[in-house]
């Protein structure tokens, strides 16, 4: 039960970034976007996920790779468009 509830957490949280990512991606626009936020957010996700690996988490792993990958497209896109 306790790894489901890891699995529908992992899902929330990671897919709660997607609109954000895809709105970037789509207009370019980071104006409104704090790079300090996203650069200490993303070092953070990053943390979790190598702890995820270390303890074979599934729900970690896979929440925060795709949170990751989020977090990074848009802090790339915020260092690109300053």
């Amino acid at each position: 039960m306790m790894e489901i509830i890891g699995l529908l957490a992992a899902i929330l949280t990671s897919t709660a970034f997607a609109p954000q990512a895809i709105k970037a991606i789509r207009t370019q626009n980071t104006e409104g976007l704090s790079l300090g936020m996203y650069l200490i957010f993303t070092v953070g996700i990053a943390c979790w996920l190598i702890y995820g690996i270390y303890l074979n988490d599934l729900p970690i792993i896979l929440a925060n790779s795709v949170t990751l990958m989020f977090s990074m497209t848009i802090l790339i896109l915020k260092i690109k468009h300053g």
